[in-house]
């Protein structure tokens, strides 16, 4: 499936940062993880510290797919409310799955620093605000349900909103833990971390088939060499659903752009996150070389050829909505791409065990929270696979 439309920014931006031959023998090892984006770069860094012999395979070039496109937002808010996750699955799990995906941000601060990695990553507050009055109401609810849980949130008015930031806008939550990072970036530098202290990392290695037996996994390859794996971990967001006996996510088409370098912004709009109550909501940040990034248009996916055609349309639809709630910003496009994401009925990622593949586990970090979850992922995998599945394995589960 074609995942990404045009050359997106972080694509054009970083280059080839790293390169990995493709395989050309028949190998062996304890845990073989399929997909070389973030999620697959997190959860190879999350099996060599816990001592696991990992090979990582890629159809692709690394980190080519989704993790080229994605805007990478940090934040802990999940696309479904805080309040009415807690209606879908009660506040103990809704709590648990936003202060995991608080948790990640910090989490990916401090392996940023362990690496040394020049992703740009940023500490950012997050606004969450009302495109329309008829807002308000139910986002003053989510306000009170995100104190009630002790994250650390204020309300701001119309005015203050505009006085800060030059929105337009009825009200917002302002949250305090947000952030944002090249996700390319960062997933090249985890790998070429780890590989050189013992991950094997192979792209352009596309795996044909899988045979699960009671004590291991036998991958055949289209080159027709196999690898032969205790366990397998996938990564492969959405597309996973093609393997899948049953739905589990929605695909849509998203669309982004990102300005010239703008050195205009004032701190307020390079120092946070933004996005709306609209449907599809609109999203913005500043990247760390100081350009606007904006993004949104949100669609149901139809296939690569009929999302790529609107890019255009979608791109003067996205600079005019800018204008409806930053009037006074001068934005001059300077790269605009398109991709897909994958969107489940509670917000809520698939990470864990599946009943139909024994020995294999799945890290699905679907919706605007992808990385975070994937971080979250990070330690649920581990635990599983040491018999001590978590709370959160539970929320995060197949056929919940």
């Amino acid at each position: 499936m074609n995942i990404r439309s045009n050359e997106p920014f972080w694509l054009v931006k970083n280059g080839l940062l790293h390169t990995y031959p493709s395989l050309k023998e028949n190998i062996i090892c304890e845990v073989l993880i399929v997909g070389s984006g973030i999620t697959g770069a997190l959860m190879a860094h999350s099996m060599r510290k816990h001592g696991y012999d990992t090979v990582l395979i890629d159809k692709r070039e690394i980190a080519n797919g989704s993790s080229s496109a994605t805007t990478s937002m940090l934040q802990y808010e999940i696309d479904v409310p805080l309040y009415k996750l807690t209606e879908m699955i009660g506040a103990q799990g809704a709590i648990a799955s936003y202060k995991a995906c608080k948790e990640a941000i910090y989490t990916l601060k401090d392996l940023v620093a362990e690496i040394a990695s020049p992703c740009g990553f940023e500490r950012k507050e997050s606004l969450y605000f009302a495109g329309r009055r008829k807002d308000v109401s139910w986002l003053k609810t989510e306000f009170e349900a995100r104190k009630t849980a002790g994250f650390g949130v204020s309300w701001l008015e119309k005015k203050e909103i505009k006085e800060r930031y030059g929105i337009l806008a009825e009200g917002g939550i302002l949250s305090e833990d947000g952030g944002s990072v090249d996700a390319f970036c960062l997933a090249h530098d985890l790998l070429h971390y780890n590989a050189k202290k013992g991950l094997r990392v192979f792209d352009r290695t596309t795996l044909k088939k899988v045979k699960y037996e009671k004590n291991k996994v036998l991958v055949e390859l289209e080159t027709g060499l196999q690898i032969t794996a205790e366990k397998v971990i996938y990564c492969t967001g959405y597309e996973t659903q093609a393997m899948l006996p049953e739905k589990v996510v929605s695909l849509k088409s998203t669309y982004a752009m990102v300005s010239e370098k703008d050195h205009t912004l004032s701190p307020e709009l390079e120092n946070t996150l933004f996005w709306n109550t609209d449907t599809p909501y609109l999203y913005m940040r500043s990247t760390a070389d100081g350009r606007l990034l904006v993004g949104g248009e949100d669609e149901n996916f139809k296939n690569p050829g009929l999302r790529d055609a609107l890019l255009g349309r979608k791109r003067d639809r996205l600079i005019k909505t800018l204008k409806t709630y930053l009037p006074d910003h001068q934005f001059v496009e300077d790269f605009c791409w398109c991709g897909t994401f994958g969107e489940t009925k509670d917000g809520l990622p698939y990470i864990g065990a599946h009943p139909k593949f024994p020995n294999s586990y799945f890290v699905l970090g679907f919706g605007g929270n992808g990385i975070t979850f994937s971080v979250a992922g990070m330690d649920i995998i581990p635990e599983m696979m040491k018999g001590r599945p978590g709370l959160l394995s539970h929320y995060f589960r197949f056929g919940r």
